[in-house]
Formats: C-alpha cells, structure tokens, sequence
C-alpha cells in the first residue's frame, strides 16, 4: 500500500541540550584532567582545587548561581492501538463461515472473500465474479447493501454472478423505471424498479442484476451514472438489448422478484459502535456512526440523486454531505463538489437542491 497510518509524537529533542553541555566542559577540560591525576590527601579530593564549573554541578544551582537544570521532558502519549479488525463472511447462495481482515476499498474486500473460499486461481477475474455485497443477510435486499461503511459488528454476504440472460426491451416512454449503482469494481447493477414501469413490466429483470452489456457492447467497467446516461440517451419508441447477470441464488431464494427492495427487518446495519469506512480513493479508516443529521441528510441526497440521475450511491451521498456541512454559502459548496467529483457535472439546480437538503438537515426540518 502506498498511504501510512502516521502517529505524531511530542517527544522532546534534548540532542541540543547535550551539546550545550558538552561545550561547557570542553573549556576546562585540561584543568581537570591535571587535577583529578592529583594526589589526594587522606584519600579525599579537595573540593576547592575543582574548576568552578564542576564544584557548582556537584553543590547544585543555588550555589553557581546557575539557572536550574531543565526537567526531563515527559515520556510521548502512547499511540492508540487498534485491535485487529476483522469481519466474518458467507458466500450468499450458501457456504462455510470465512474470516477477512486487511482491506482498504471494496476491490481489496472483493479479493479477500475470493482467497478465503478458494475459488480456483485459473479462473479469471476472481474478485470480479463478486457483483455486491449486502450486511447481515443472504438475501437479494437492497436496503443492506454495503456501500462505504461497514459496522464492525456486521456479517458480510457476497453475491457472486449466476446466470446469464438477455431481453430485449422497446423503450415506450422517456424513463426506463430503473435505479442504478455500481459495486465500485466496474459492475453496475439494478437496485430499483419502479412499479408499473416499462422494466416492471419485463418479469425476467430483477433488482440485483448485473447490467453487462447494451445492445451487445459491454459496459463492465463503466460507473453507474455512465450506464444510467446510456439507457437514458437511447431513443424512444426503438427496441434494444440487455445482457444481464443475475446473482447466483441458494434453493429459497429461486423466482424471487423484488421490485423496491423493502427492508425485511432482518438483521442492523452498522449495529457496532464505529465503522469502517471505505474510500474509492484514500485507506480505510475506523470512525464514529454517523450522526443523526448525517443520516438524515444523506437518505435526502440519496433520494435526490435517484430523481435527478436515476441512481443510488450511500457512499456518493455521503461524500457530498461531508463537503457541505461546513459550507457557508452555495458557490463555496458548488466549487468544492466541483474539486472532488467533478467527474460527475451536475447540474446547477441539483447542486442547489443538495444544499438546500443538507441545511434542511442541519436545522431539524427532515
């Protein structure tokens, strides 16, 4: 890895101090070595044939008339250890417990959970055949999916691709009824389908596919807003072609269809006290839950950039919300979303329906 974890220290320098010291005796140094090769008398050295300088260290300050020698700097603060974190995880179709400890991005975690059950080295592109992961169930449930934080109290599911399916699908109004994210590998993939929509209408695609290729061109690799800019640039009125992959699905989970994703209850994310918090670009670090306002404020920003992009990112969410807590205006927030997410050119009144909702947040009024 290239970033480090550094701790300061306030150990104080007394290198100075030594070579201060040093000096001092330097100047006497010849007297003193002819009077330490004197004869003693009674086996005494005579305290009053020592230089000043030695006499006043061994009566003490109060006597040379010296200023008292500086105390010892205190010891540094230790630096605050950590325990080793590390998560336990299933394969979601079903498969022993494995542990996994020192990733810093979900492609590391993907990779982790693909040495752990030893899938086969020959194949290509292990940690690729991992499309999503969700916290504390096996199920196709979108409300848990892992996005940038995980609780260190959180089991972690992966989903590894199923079957492969193509539809053709004749785009008959301006929206689709599909929301989009992406794992942060490259693999996007549907987490919502807007009832009575054009796609609720095909049965075959279901919350959780993995949106491989459109009209036979891959778009692996691609993030989620890229591929929601795709479908929604396609004509009206044409036909065209989705190649998906499904999540590979254990016996009770087959022709499942969920189109919203509803939570079912079961189990907590973020359950532990801190999280892991996981950064597309930057390590990993150890933090406090959100707080109430950051919560609020990013299902606002989450909700806004489904209406206005036709996607959902938590961890995308979140980001905006950290940059424009602090802000005091919306040209400060607006040139600071441009400095860290340019990449995404958002629209000036989205920008502004942002800012509005994190104020709203701030001040109690979601």
């Amino acid at each position: 890895m290239c970033d480090e974890v550094i701790f300061n220290s306030n150990a104080g320098n007394t290198t100075f101090q030594t070579k201060m010291l040093c000096g001092s005796r330097r100047k006497c140094k010849k007297a003193t070595k002819l009077e330490e090769n004197r004869p003693m008398e009674n086996g005494v050295t005579d305290e009053n044939q020592k230089s000043p300088m030695v006499q006043g260290q061994k009566q003490g300050t109060a006597d040379s008339g010296l200023p008292p020698a500086p105390a010892p700097p205190p010891p540094p603060p230790a630096p605050r250890i950590r325990p080793r974190l590390i998560f336990h995880t299933q394969l979601a179709h079903g498969s022993p417990t494995g542990r996994i400890e020192g990733f810093t991005n979900v492609k590391e975690l993907y990779t982790k959970i693909a040495e752990v059950f030893e899938i086969s080295p020959a194949e290509v592109g292990i940690a690729e055949r991992i499309l999503f992961c969700t916290l504390n169930t096996h199920k196709v449930d979108m409300q848990k999916l892992l996005g940038g934080q995980i609780g260190l109290e959180d089991f972690i599911f992966a989903h590894v691709k199923g079957q492969m399916k193509e539809v053709e699908v004749i785009k008959s109004e301006d929206a689709l009824g599909l929301t989009i994210t992406d794992n942060g590998t490259g693999y996007a993939f549907i987490k919502r389908i807007k009832e009575d929509s054009t796609i609720d209408r095909i049965k075959t695609v279901c919350v959780g596919d993995h949106i491989e290729g459109i009209n036979n061109q891959t778009i692996v690799g691609c993030r989620h807003y890229e591929v929601a800019k795709m479908l929604k640039d396609l004509p009206k009125g044409q036909p065209f072609t989705l190649g998906l992959v499904e999540p590979r699905k254990a016996f009770d989970m087959i022709a499942r269809r969920t189109k919203c994703g509803k939570s079912t209850g079961e189990g907590k994310v973020g359950s532990g006290r801190e999280t892991l918090r996981l950064r597309s670009k930057g390590t990993a670090t150890v933090e406090e839950v959100p707080t109430e306002f950051e919560e609020r404020a990013t299902k606002k920003v989450d909700d806004l950039l489904e209406n206005y992009m036709g996607i959902r990112d938590t961890e995308l969410a979140a980001t905006m919300v950290e940059t424009g807590k602090d802000k005091k205006n919306p040209d400060e927030f607006a040139e600071a979303l441009d400095s860290i997410l340019g990449d995404f050119a958002f629209p000036d009144e989205f920008v502004f329906d942002v800012w509005g909702a994190i104020g709203d947040a701030k001040n109690g009024r979601i």
